[in-house]
């Protein structure tokens, strides 16, 4: 296989002058399908990172008193974290199925367009 041919492929293709409005139309509608799903993922994925360290620095006695008591809160509070973490890539998954439903019959129409079909 010619992988200098295929790089120049790639990039004539780069370069090469596009129907714009539909070929940027489509590309906004397939980011607006993803970005709830993408900005809900990071939010909880941070969140839950967060929480989870919080809980960690109580249980080791990093922050608080370190006693028993907090020791306890701390175990609970990292298992909400990895709790969340654990679920954020479903959610993930359930969300951007859920957008990919909604802009399909756009993008498919606007991808008929294109490839003239």
């Amino acid at each position: 296989m010619n992988t200098d041919k295929i790089y120049a492929e790639q990039l004539a293709n780069e370069y090469a002058p596009k129907d714009t409005s539909k070929v940027v139309a489509l590309r906004k509608l397939d980011a607006r399908a993803k970005r709830p799903a993408t900005i809900c993922t990071y939010s909880l994925g941070l969140l839950a990172a967060l929480v989870m360290g919080v809980g960690m620095c109580l249980s080791m006695g990093v922050i608080g008193t370190g006693a028993a008591g907090m020791f306890v809160f701390g175990v609970i509070l990292g298992l909400l974290g990895l709790l969340g973490m654990g679920l954020n890539y479903p959610l993930y998954r359930r969300l951007l199925e859920k957008g990919k439903r909604k802009y399909a019959y756009d993008i498919m129409r606007l991808v008929k367009e294109i490839s003239g079909q």
